[in-house]
């Protein structure tokens, strides 16, 4: 569990945030009925290479792509292939990358074109929650209090709340101690402190919140086939309240 230990720390976490979030801008921008995944892929190869940055998910335990590319059923980990996007669709995108050794990480969903009423409330209700949680991350508040202000969201808008793929703390390393839950209870859990960065992002289904994990190893979909939403910012815990390191 990294703590920072200076500025020039949390600068490098703060660059690293700002390239990813050039990445998810550029690639939604470029995403449309007809676009095939793995352009997408190619294109946040691109970006992050000319910031000087490393892409964290390459090679990530053998991850084949750049970045994840999630469309409709898919909840986390897809990878980018040569399906083409079609209206209607809606595609969860979710970056890493590395600056200087430290990490940034953030994922968005959106639609392609015209999308169903269904599918923007579960949208709208899954980027709430991903507020409502970055809304807790305060020195002395619990990792109880972030799950359960997601899963609050969740529940409130009827939508299935993923329990088995979770945020973390965020460093160094990709993924770091402690796992953060998109559920739990208030006042219990670890106690947040200044200094700390942790990743929130909650992972909604418009149907029940069971997963399975396709034959590839990583493709992650919901049991029923119903959609789903994933978003996710990284997230520092300073001495003023929450910092989101993952904004443009």
């Amino acid at each position: 569990m990294i703590t920072f230990k200076g500025p020039a720390e949390f600068g490098r976490m703060r660059q690293a945030g700002r390239v990813v979030a050039e990445v998810l801008s550029k690639v939604r921008q470029a995403a449309g009925p007809g676009v095939e995944l793995r352009s997408l892929d190619r294109l946040a190869a691109e970006i992050v290479a000319e910031r000087g940055c490393l892409p964290s998910f390459l090679n990530y335990h053998g991850y084949p792509a750049h970045i994840c590319l999630s469309p409709n059923d898919t909840i986390v980990h897809g990878i980018p292939d040569t399906r083409r996007l079609r209206e209607g669709d809606i595609l969860s995108v979710d970056v890493g990358v590395i600056y200087e050794g430290w990490h940034g990480d953030a994922a968005t969903t959106f639609g392609v074109g015209d999308i169903s009423t269904e599918a923007q409330h579960l949208l709208e209700a899954t980027e709430k929650a991903l507020w409502a949680g970055i809304d807790q991350c305060r020195d002395g508040k619990r990792l109880g209090d972030v799950g359960h202000a997601i899963s609050a969201v969740g529940d409130a808008a009827g939508l299935g709340v993923v329990q088995e793929y979770t945020g973390h703390g965020i460093g160094r390393q990709m993924h770091e101690e402690p796992q953060v839950l998109n559920y739990g209870e208030p006042g219990k859990g670890l106690r947040l402190k200044r200094g700390m960065a942790v990743c929130i992002e909650p992972m909604f289904n418009l149907g029940g919140r069971h997963t399975k994990v396709l034959d590839d190893g990583w493709t992650v979909v919901t049991a029923d086939g119903s959609l789903s939403a994933h978003f996710e910012h990284t997230v520092a815990i300073t001495a003023s309240g929450p910092e989101v390191l993952t904004l443009p």
